[in-house]
């Protein structure tokens, strides 16, 4: 156990570690970062006993503490899972590198040529919670985009997370670079997450992944640059003028495939003229699979299994099995709706009216807009981006999956043939 006194000597250790480490990787060859991720995702399969076991721990502890059936579902590993985390990491080695990728040029009057590069950011603090997966998909990212890392995960996940660190570690040895490129504070202590939001000379944007508490303390505190979204309220609106069978097909996978994701639809908005002819089927679909649905009192009255919904409904992330169903005279009270309750974060309309489609798409703020698809595609992986560190909602930088391409900036490269300023 780390003293609490010793905490910030051992956080400028490992931002001094990781700044030297970013530096080391700006010139790494791809070649090199692509056989550490593969060789990292077969260490994972290879240790998949061990991480599981180090998860089976975890899980008893968090059932011990208590902790919902949707964090259970976020923290718990298995064979699947372990080979899923390993399989992102051989796609994120699939892509290409974005580093020294040119983003434009051009040449000037006077002869000079500028281009516009992509370069890494430097070194990236990870925040999480329950998900261990995060240790291997943010491990792997910041690695292909050539920056450093230092990850934090929560106490509950602790010991899943250090065995999947030492496989990404191993990854990081077999390709002969530097395992300081991936770093994990060794302490659950709270007092570390102040020290990161704080080491502005190290590390050069904070990313949380974890619950509402989490990334406000973090949007609070930090005087890092923060990558963030506060909520997943996401919503699926159903039109009239859309085929009932597609309706209840894209709202059940995009309320109950996963509830515990921040991409689980959480408000179902539907026209009242499709009360009749979409609702009953969408309810009773939603019941059967043991959703508890929060209702308006007009969807009340079409099933008695649904329950009041409160003003406090709208503005919930339930990520759990219950769903709010509120009908809306049509599209514009359904956008007016998801703009007022909404977090800019995924919302989806079903529909065949292809005017309707592109008139939702563009009128809602949120980061991800879709049309006739379950929000649950809301990920990077689904993305074509191998894996995201998160899904951010702010406007400025990175927005939506944070892939490597987001984890990346830019310079400004000029040339000249003894061009001087007049």
């Amino acid at each position: 156990m780390i003293e609490k006194q010793n905490i910030p000597s051992m956080m400028i250790r490992l931002g001094a570690q990781a700044k030297a480490a970013a530096q080391n990787l700006v010139n790494a060859d791809s070649r090199a970062k692509d056989l550490a991720l593969r060789a990292a995702g077969a260490a994972l399969r290879d240790r998949a006993t061990d991480i599981i076991a180090a998860n089976n721990h975890d899980m008893e502890d968090g059932s011990k503490k208590g902790l919902s059936s949707a964090m259970l579902d976020r923290l718990k590993l298995n064979r699947d899972r372990v080979d899923g985390m390993a399989q992102g990491l051989e796609d994120i080695a699939n892509l290409d590198d974005p580093v020294g990728a040119i983003i434009d040029s051009w040449q000037r009057p006077n002869g000079l040529d500028i281009s516009r590069i992509r370069v890494p950011l430097g070194v990236i603090g990870v925040i999480y919670e329950s998900r261990p997966n995060v240790t291997a998909d943010a491990g792997g990212l910041c690695l292909k985009a050539g920056n450093a890392v230092i990850l934090r995960g929560g106490s509950e996940s602790y010991n899943s997370s250090q065995a999947i660190l030492a496989a990404m570690q191993d990854g990081l040895t077999q390709a002969n670079l530097t395992t300081e490129a991936i770093q994990m504070v060794p302490t659950v202590d709270r007092a570390a997450v102040g020290e990161m939001l704080t080491m502005s000379k190290y590390i050069d944007v904070i990313v949380p992944r974890g619950g509402k508490n989490l990334v406000e303390r973090v949007q609070t505190e930090a005087t890092v640059p923060v990558f963030a979204h506060l909520e997943g309220i996401c919503h699926t609106y159903v039109t009239h003028q859309s085929d009932p069978e597609m309706a209840r097909d894209i709202v059940l996978n995009a309320k109950m495939r996963r509830t515990g994701i921040c991409g689980a639809t959480e408000t179902l908005l539907i026209d009242q003229t499709a009360a009749d002819t979409h609702l009953p089927t969408i309810l009773h679909a939603l019941a059967q699979a043991g959703c508890e649905i929060r209702g308006d009192a007009a969807t009340q009255a079409l099933d008695t299994r649904v329950v009041p919904a409160t003003e406090e409904d709208w503005d919930t992330e339930y990520l759990d099995k219950t769903i709010s169903v509120k009908q809306v005279s049509g599209l514009n009270e359904a956008i007016d709706h998801i703009n007022c309750h909404g977090t800019e974060h995924t919302d989806a309309i079903v529909t065949d009216n292809a005017e309707a489609a592109s008139e939702f798409l563009h009128g809602i703020n949120s980061a991800i807009a879709l049309h006739n698809a379950s929000t649950q595609f809301a990920d990077g992986g689904e993305f074509g981006m191998g894996a995201e560190i998160g899904i951010a909602t702010g406007k400025l930088h990175a927005r939506g999956p944070v892939g490597v391409e987001q984890l990346t900036t830019f310079k400004y490269i000029v040339r000249g043939s003894g061009q001087t300023r007049t």
